[in-house]
């Protein structure tokens, strides 16, 4: 499968030939990071590693891209021939799929050529922010939800095959059962699901007479959407009528409500379906479904038996994208040694922290995720040694106040493409889920609750520290002398 390396801003490519008829190509580290959690909530599910990886593979330039370029007039004949040759040959190192992370920690390191890594920026951010973001709406959405049968059912909202394909794969690994998008069952192998449209039932003469052709067609997957008229009235009773002939052959029904009071309606519709003899029926409701409203519904015990999750689950809801970013971290110098870069701005939060990084979590003797340290990956962190947590808010001796419950840490960013090919087996979309559900498993609930969620400690180490302040020292210095060279 190719993939056209034309997936990137047209600045990168202007940079490009800039740094090729330069000569100035050295090897650099980028990160790519996020700088605050979406949804105000206290985590995120890191997503579309893998992905990324099979596109980084098979990125290149093909003829007609070349045409392309070619015909815009902007590029000269010899840089078009480098970009002919081009594939991916760096390094990536990343925190695992699935896992639960954090603002201001490296998920990802690149290690490559300038040029390289200007490239492949777009392709990167497309696909981690974005399914990041819809894995942790589907991961929120399971959680309100205590993971009951969650199943998406918006993928005809998002943006294009590819948009819906990649947050039906989101969805999946952030807690979603089944997806409503067939392309995707085949491609990812998510189970597939589907009921019904209100034009099923208005195609036919009568409501009864829909409901008892669609359970004729699919005996075992009866599900009747039951407000096209009146829910409480002909839906539930034809519903009912139906069910009760299906029990007769060993078959049981679902229903589907997709409008009205949903704390009303499933409790009036349970009661009837269980005065029905229909105690086996199922209740499943849909409808705009926020994680509030699945919260709110769970805490108020309606009795819901799943969950169809469309439009704000697919489209990331109220928050458009993740705020992940990619950055310059080091760079070769002339001499050949790796020089530490930073962004420098007059926001904190924009300051970016330099060097070649690790990101370290710390776990108690129960095996609960206690604090994250992030440190420059030559730093040898082990098991038992007092680390200072140097944190944005507060500085604290971590391991004073946790001593007793302290029990290992481990490193989370790892190698995973060597020369621009994948290190090992991609793992099944199942083992990426499961990841995800061991991680939150790990954390306190503090921190994964809905509303004002406990902030999780990511805190700089020492020597990242020291670093990070002396080139904030060395740079307004050298700014004080430029500005004195130009007053004189």
């Amino acid at each position: 499968m190719h993939i056209s390396a034309l997936t990137t801003d047209f600045y990168e490519l202007t940079m490009m030939q800039g740094y090729f008829s330069n000569n100035l190509n050295p090897q650099v580290v980028f990160d790519m990071f996020y700088r605050t959690n979406p949804f105000e909530g206290g985590y995120t599910i890191f997503a579309g590693l893998n992905e990324l990886i099979d596109k980084l593979e098979s990125f290149s330039f093909s003829k007609e891209d070349l045409e392309y370029l070619k015909g815009l007039n902007q590029f000269t004949d010899d840089f078009l021939e480098y970009l002919a040759g081009y594939h991916f040959a760096g390094e990536i190192y990343a925190i695992e799929e699935g896992s639960v992370v954090f603002p201001g920690e490296p998920l990802v390191r690149v290690h490559t050529t300038l040029i390289e890594a200007q490239l492949i920026e777009g392709l990167l951010l497309n696909n981690l922010n974005f399914q990041s973001l819809i894995a942790t709406k589907a991961s929120r959405m399971a959680l309100a939800a205590n993971r009951g049968l969650l199943m998406e059912f918006g993928l005809r909202r998002a943006q294009g095959e590819d948009g819906a394909l990649s947050a039906s794969r989101a969805s999946f690994i952030g807690g979603s059962v089944v997806t409503s998008n067939t392309l995707a069952g085949k491609t990812y192998g998510i189970p597939v699901s589907g009921t019904m449209a209100h034009s099923w039932i208005m195609a036919y003469g009568s409501e009864l007479e829909s409901f008892r052709s669609f359970a004729r067609l699919y005996p075992d997957n009866a599900v009747l959407l039951i407000d096209t008229y009146d829910t409480l009235g002909s839906g539930i009773d034809n519903a009912i009528i139906v069910g009760l002939e299906q029990k007769k052959l060993g078959k049981k029904i679902g229903v589907r409500i997709d409008s009205g009071d949903l704390s009303y309606l499933p409790r009036v519709i349970r009661k009837k379906l269980d005065d029905a003899g229909l105690t086996d029926a199922s209740i499943c409701v849909s409808n705009d479904l926020t994680e509030e409203i699945v919260q709110t519904l769970i805490h108020d015990e309606v009795p819901i038996d799943s969950w169809g999750i469309g439009t704000h689950l697919v489209t990331g809801g109220a928050q458009s994208s993740l705020n992940g970013v990619y950055k310059l971290a080091a760079k070769e110098g002339k001499d050949g040694t790796i020089i530490p870069t930073m962004k420098i701005s007059n926001s904190f939060e924009k300051t970016t922290n330099p060097g070649i990084k690790q990101v370290w979590r710390f776990f108690d003797k129960d095996g609960g995720a206690l604090a994250d340290l992030i440190t420059l990956d030559s730093e040898q962190v082990v098991t038992g040694k007092n680390y200072t947590f140097y944190h944005p808010f507060a500085e604290a001796d971590f391991f004073e106040m946790h001593k007793e419950n302290f029990a290992t840490c481990v490193p989370l960013l790892i190698k995973r493409m060597e020369n621009g090919k994948r290190i090992g087996e991609k793992p099944p979309l199942t083992e990426i889920r499961e990841n995800a559900q061991k991680g939150l498993d790990s954390f306190h609930k503090s921190y994964l609750r809905q509303i004002n969620p406990h902030i999780y400690k990511v805190s700089l180490s020492s020597r990242l520290k020291k670093l990070k302040m002396d080139l904030l020292v060395a740079q307004r210095r050298k700014a004080k002398e430029e500005e004195a060279m130009a007053n004189q």
